[in-house]
Order: C-alpha cells, then structure tokens, then sequence
C-alpha cells in the first residue's frame, strides 16, 4: 500500500516549501482559511529555474514551452522574461500569447492537423512554421505556400512511454521522402523534421534513436542535391520525478546531447518542453469535507478530485505524492475521494493514513503539468483558485479565480 507522508521533509524539489508561507500545516490551514479550498499554488520561481536547467542540459536547443501543459498567463509572462519560445496548438493559446504581446517570431504550430482557419488566425498572428504528417495536410498550405515553412513530424512509436504520442501523429519515417518530394512538387517549402518520443520518457534511447533516424534523413536529401532540411524539433518527453526515481536532467539530457553534437553545424535544433517545466511549479491544498468507515477503510472526501486538479490521473495517468500532515495515530488502510457524485471520482484507494478529520488538509506536489489545464466543473463544481508567487511585476492577473501572493 502507498503511504501519504506527514511532513513536507521530502519535498524540497518540487516548490512546496518555496513559498515562506509554505512552512507548515498551521500555515496551509492559514491559506485556506484566507482564499478557501481547494487551492493551486503556483510558484514562478520554480518555473524559472526548471527553464533554466533544462536550457543548460541541452544548449544550443531553442526551447519552446508547451502551452497545453498549463495554460496559464504567469507562466507564460515568467517564460517571456527568461528568452523561451512557444509552442502552440490551438487558437486559444494563440490569443493567450496575443494578450501578453509575444514576439509570434518566437513560435512554431505543431498541431499536425488543422482547419483553414486555424492556419489563417495563426498567420494573422504572424506565426509561419508550422508542422504536418500527412498528404492532405500539406496541401491545405497550397494558398499559403508563400508565406509559410513546414516542419514533417515523424513518428517513432515508444511503448515505453507513460503517454505514446507517436500512435496518433507523425507519419513512418519511409513515407518521408514521398512526402518531401510531394511538397516540393508543389513548391511548398519543408525546412525539418519533428518527433515526439512520448509524454514522461524512462529514459533517453527512444530521443537518441529519433535524432539519428532524422539525421540519416537529412544526410539523404543533402546527397541528392535536394533543398537542405535545416530545422530539427526534438518534440517534449523530459520527464520530473513524481516518486523519486527519475534521474536528474543534466543526466537524462547526456545522451541526448552526444546524438545531437554528431547533426552538421547548419541543423538549428528546437524542443518543446511543457510537463518538465510546469509539473514542480503548482502545489495543491484539497481540505476534508467528509468522512465514512465503510468496511476495513476509512474514506476520507476532498473538495478536489479527479474531475478538477486531479484530472491528470484520467487523461495525463500520473499519480502525484500526497502528503498528510494534519495525520494523527496509526496509519490504516484509506481511501481519498473526490467531490462530486460520481464513483470515479476517487483519488486513492491504496493510501495509508493515520486519521484525520474534518477541515485537515491533503497537500499533493507536482501539479502544474496537466491538472488544471484538463480540470472540468462537472457537478457545477468550481475549479480550483490558484494563488501565484513571483510572477512579473507587471503582469495583470484579471480572472477572479486567480490571486498574486505577496
């Protein structure tokens, strides 16, 4: 059975205890007595230095943040400052970048599959590099051929990876020359290639094994006189220790770093981190609402669950440290659940705890990749607020649901 610690001792990495009101469970009660509950605490410190130890295990690779992971304008304003590009998929993300003025020079779409009126608002925007997969993708460029470079995502299937994003985009790595030779038939200009090794990666193998295979591409088209394939997007996949047992970045990145120092010096090489940047920078407070002896567990009910902050559990299958520190006596088999009235809504089942009782908090790291970004209001449930620190001075934080920390 998985434990749920008592204490925020283990936690250092993860930016729980950044914050100095972060210091204790009288000071998370003190929170929450304040703002209400449940909470996300997002910490733009820790942001900037997951940006800064990512940039230096690879350099010379032009970061570009995904936006999807947190969408959030504190993030997005902290990376600005730090020099990070951006990775978008959606018109949505596209006016989030539009209301803080981001340099659309500094973007790349990499939605494989667009509507016309996707390409047409990001180049309103001003964004042209854009990345396809497929034959019918690359024509919907035809009337735009003038004004835009493509980037061919290929697939790489990765079985090993918590999230597969190879099953669903890219295409066979035999398909490319065809596709290359279809849009230079239409005089439609492709500068690289893109991959994408998987959502929170064991290991760098599955990226070692992409850049050569891309690499041996390139090398291809070069000796046929073709136009040079100059862009590399080495996709996301950098993954953050959730339970302790992912080794540290600088080391992850070694490999990763050798296969792309073999590129030729022309191969400018981006990569689009999104979980390993925003996963360690939100910390969230759920409070005990209720609570039930049914059979040989105790259930204990949160105001948070997996149709809000703990969505990540459904669609991103994470499962994040928990932390009890209200706990009092022996730790026995338990079970946290969710708000809402669904079964589902369960957030641990194999949990031990000592009791607690109504109104104790239940503190989880790790929560800023893909939680409130897939949050839902089923049950007309509210989101949770978030609380930001260190976020730029000037940054207007204008939705009610989100409040500056001193």
């Amino acid at each position: 059975m998985k434990h749920a610690t008592g204490s925020d001792s283990s936690t250092a990495d993860s930016g729980l205890a950044a914050h100095p009101a972060l210091g204790g469970s009288s000071d998370w009660h003190t929170l929450v007595e304040q703002y209400g509950s449940p909470l996300l605490l997002l910490d733009c410190d820790v942001v900037r230095r997951q940006y800064r130890k990512l940039a230096q295990a690879l350099p010379g690779v032009a970061l570009h943040y995904a936006i999807k992971a947190l969408p959030s304008k504190a993030v997005i304003a902290t990376l600005a400052e730090e020099g990070c590009g951006f990775d978008i998929a959606t018109n949505g993300e596209i006016r989030l970048l539009e209301e803080r003025f981001i340099d659309p020079r500094r973007t790349l779409h990499t939605h494989p599959i667009k509507r016309d009126e996707d390409i047409r608002t990001a180049l309103r925007y001003g964004c042209t590099t854009f990345v396809v997969d497929n034959i019918d993708e690359i024509e919907k460029f035809l009337p735009y051929r003038h004004r835009v470079a493509l980037l061919l995502r290929v697939s790489f299937p990765n079985p090993s990876a918590r999230v597969d994003l190879s099953r669903k985009f890219g295409c066979a790595v035999e398909e490319v020359s065809e596709l290359l030779a279809a849009a230079d038939e239409r005089r439609i200009h492709v500068k690289g290639l893109s991959f994408h090794a998987g959502s929170q990666v064991p290991d760098a193998a599955a990226h070692v094994h992409a850049i050569e295979r891309c690499a041996e591409v390139m090398a291809r088209r070069r000796s046929h006189a073709l136009a040079p394939l100059s862009l590399l997007d080495i996709g996301g996949g950098f993954p953050v220790s959730y339970d302790g047992s992912v080794r540290d970045i600088e080391s992850f990145c070694a490999p990763i770093r050798d296969a792309l120092g073999k590129l030729p010096p022309s191969v400018r090489v981006l990569a689009e981190p999104g979980r390993y940047i925003a996963a360690p920078a939100m910390t969230c407070i759920a409070s005990v609402v209720g609570r039930a002896r049914r059979g040989a567990k105790m259930w204990y009910y949160l105001d948070d669950g997996v149709y809000n902050s703990f969505s990540g559990q459904i669609f991103d299958h994470t499962r994040y440290p928990l932390i009890a520190p209200d706990a009092r006596g022996e730790a026995r088999p338990s079970v946290l659940a969710g708000p809402t009235c669904d079964s589902i809504d369960v957030i641990a089942e194999d949990i031990l705890l000592g009791e607690m009782q109504i109104g104790d908090v239940i503190i989880a790291p790790m929560m800023g990749a893909y939680t409130a970004a897939s949050a839902t209001t089923f049950n007309s449930l509210p989101r949770a607020r978030i609380l930001t620190r260190a976020a730029p001075a000037d940054l207007e934080l204008e939705d009610s649901n989100i409040v500056r920390l001193a």
